[in-house]
């Protein structure tokens, strides 16, 4: 009888051994969720969160992923959710769709998970359910490119906006910052604002009908990377690369050609590795029960021709 309780105590041990094994693994993870997976810009956030796994000392582990297209808010709300039922330490999460993370993102506050923003907010009625939000002031960015395409295009005349995806935090304040901008310093018209969904294919067949629509157009602001970019390749396959004021968003090696060759006159350029590493650094803390900065810009910089081989530059461009 000693044997066999002896036999069910040592197996109690090891079961809980390994229980604790597996829990400890599982506490030690950040999840980084992000977008989507396929633009280099997201890929630049996650050099950043791994470069600051590296500085924190590899105490924690790191999973990074997200949808295939920043449209596929359902696969994004169940990476979430799935983060908080393996139960990791804590989440860096750019949300797609600032309502459709709520209730995730309530489950992870309701789990005691730290939750850390970037890029993008959620809703307002949320800021209980996560700890700070690391972001460019899109609003401010906006601004910038706004006034950039002005000192193009003069304060009169057509132009265009290709936005992304509606109603994303990012774009909401984005796209409003730079027409509230164009509204009250110039008289300037605006077409559109036009929706690509994220898809390069789906901007460079939006610009080209914009492009024919209105061939007095001075001047157009693609809005985010892959917006920008099918932007870009429409207008230069118009043949109105340096005849028409073009102003882009972020930073990748095809925009960068684009200032390059003349088709863009600038990009506005948002610190993406910096969303990575400081978002990482940030749940560190959190996990850690360190204190944290409720909002941190992580600020944008205007690239053009002239400065592009500079060090303000550089630092941002990927």
């Amino acid at each position: 009888m000693k044997k066999l309780v002896s036999a069910l105590l040592a197996s109690a041990v090891l079961f809980g051994a390994a229980a604790t094994a597996q829990t400890a693994a599982h506490a030690g993870e950040i999840a980084v969720i992000v977008k989507t997976v396929n633009s280099t810009f997201w890929q630049n956030v996650q050099k950043g969160a791994e470069a600051a796994l590296k500085e924190t000392g590899g105490k924690n582990t790191l999973t990074f992923q997200g949808p295939a297209s920043e449209s596929a808010i359902a696969d994004q709300v169940n990476m979430v959710e799935n983060a908080v039922n393996r139960g990791v330490a804590g989440i860096v999460l750019a949300p797609s769709d600032p309502d459709a993370l709520v209730p995730a993102v309530k489950k992870a506050w309701e789990a005691r998970i730290p939750v850390v923003l970037i890029d993008s907010q959620l809703a307002k009625g949320a800021e209980q359910y996560y700890q700070s939000f690391l972001a460019t002031d899109n609003r401010k960015a906006g601004e910038l490119a706004a006034k950039a395409l002005i000192e193009k295009t003069g304060p009169e005349g057509k132009i265009a906006v290709m936005s992304y995806v509606a109603g994303a935090g990012s774009e909401i304040g984005r796209v409003g910052g730079f027409v509230d901008y164009v509204k009250a310093n110039s008289k300037l018209q605006i077409v559109g604002p036009f929706y690509s969904q994220s898809q390069m294919a789906t901007a460079l067949n939006q610009t080209t009908d914009v492009l024919a629509a209105n061939a007095d157009l001075k001047g157009i602001f693609g809005a985010n990377e892959p917006t920008a970019i099918g932007m870009a390749r429409a207008i230069k396959q118009a043949g109105k690369s340096g005849k028409i004021a073009a102003i882009g968003f972020d930073g990748n090696q095809d925009l960068q050609e684009f200032v390059k060759d003349g088709t863009l006159d600038a990009i506005v350029v948002q610190g993406s590795f910096q969303m990575g590493d400081l978002g990482v650094k940030t749940v560190s803390k959190l996990i850690d029960k360190q204190k944290v900065e409720k909002f941190v810009d992580t600020g944008a910089v205007v690239v053009t021709k002239a400065n592009i081989d500079q060090p303000e530059a550089k630092n941002v461009l990927y």
